[in-house]
């Protein structure tokens, strides 16, 4: 494919909408569907693409994140030519300043993209959970004559749209109207963080916008030169899912024990790639009771288990009940214990006979306990 990609994934510690969740990582290595991180779906799709070269662009609580970027063969982005780059915030003689947003992330990058050959640039958010290939978009922004295609998805009536940039078309699909988190939305058109530009324009605007100390690729660039650009919308049908609140993110889980998505996701071509652990299967000790959940890799499981997410390396105690719940990556709970509608953070340890229920809404779980003692 003649384009290269940007995958924004700085975002994380600001983001007071996904509570304690956000305190140790960037939203986009939260665990999505048991055994995958929410830029797994970005870079698959990426990969898939055939776009051999791919800048990730990381800054708030991005340990974790740079840990699963730690090699790009997952994805198969490990070749002579192209790869996959980390890029974090660096202190220079010039700039002694972390990402001021979108836009400045990639401004501080741009010899990078400078230096590439590639006409064109594919940008994706690192939070959003989707299949789609980037190169029928390529082709319907090449065919439009576009200076920018952004890729929308038509929100149903009953979702509150009004944390997304919401957009208006003419019948051509040439974007007329962009408003950014509107308090009063006038459309149900989002946008969903995918963005086609030509490399050179890309240059051009993201420069402007430092010199004027503009940091915000949506409302410095996007919105600033809608009525002079030619910004077209590229709809999409597909599943799409962006995790930036708890619900959000609860939900996204959740709708992968619907086969129909779990079938889509995972067992229709083409496929979404992760870091693989060297981990045993789950193992179900006698009088475990699953229903309807999906249980990963190194998990040992007792007790009840029903609607839930458990993933790698969870124990599940005896005569436990688990409702509703999503319990993250190496959670150890005790004995007699009963979680329902509750997200238990990862690396937790819940005391034998433990109630955790989130009675108004999901409830988060962090507990630090002592895991053995003697």
């Amino acid at each position: 494919m003649r384009a290269m990609g940007i995958i924004l994934a700085g975002g994380g510690m600001k983001n007071s909408r996904m509570g304690e969740l956000a305190a140790k990582r960037a939203v986009a290595a939260m665990p999505v569907a048991g055994s995958y991180r929410s830029i797994d779906f970005a870079l698959s799709n990426m990969s898939n693409s055939h776009i051999q070269k791919v800048a990730v662009l990381t800054q708030d609580n991005a340990r974790s994140l740079n840990e699963h970027l730690s090699s790009s063969k997952w994805w198969d982005f490990g070749r002579k030519q192209g790869g996959m780059y980390v890029f974090t915030p660096t202190r220079t003689l010039d700039n002694t300043d972390w990402y001021r947003g979108t836009a400045d992330s990639i401004a501080q990058n741009i010899e990078f993209i400078k230096d590439s050959h590639e006409p064109y640039v594919v940008i994706a958010s690192g939070d959003c959970v989707y299949k789609m290939d980037y190169g029928k978009v390529l082709e319907y922004h090449i065919d439009k004559k576009a200076d920018i295609t952004v890729v929308c998805k038509e929100m149903p009536e009953n979702v509150n749209v009004d944390r997304f940039g919401c957009v208006q078309t003419d019948a051509d699909g040439r974007i007329t109207d962009f408003e950014e988190k509107p308090v009063q939305a006038k459309s149900n058109t989002i946008s969903c963080g995918i963005y086609i530009i030509r490399r050179r324009q890309l240059v051009e605007m993201i420069e402007k916008a430092a010199l004027e100390n503009r940091y915000d690729f949506v409302k410095d660039v996007l919105i600033r030169y809608k009525d002079i650009k030619r910004i077209y919308a590229y709809k999409m049908d597909d599943y799409w899912k962006n995790i930036s609140t708890i619900q959000d993110y609860y939900d996204t889980n959740m709708d992968f024990l619907n086969p129909e998505i779990r079938k889509y996701f995972f067992r229709t071509f083409p496929d979404i790639y992760s870091k693989v652990d060297d981990l045993p299967p789950a193992k179900y000790n006698v009088g475990v009771e699953v229903r309807n959940s999906l249980i990963a890799s190194g998990s040992i499981i007792n007790g009840v288990v029903e609607n839930s997410v458990i993933f790698k390396k969870a124990f599940i105690g005896s005569n436990c009940t688990i409702k509703n719940s999503i319990i993250l990556n190496d959670v150890y709970i005790g004995d007699n214990s009963y979680i329902e509608n509750c997200i238990v953070e990862s690396r937790s340890t819940i005391r034998a006979n433990s109630v955790q229920k989130g009675e108004e809404g999901i409830k988060i779980v962090v507990e630090k306990n002592e895991r053995y003692v003697i």
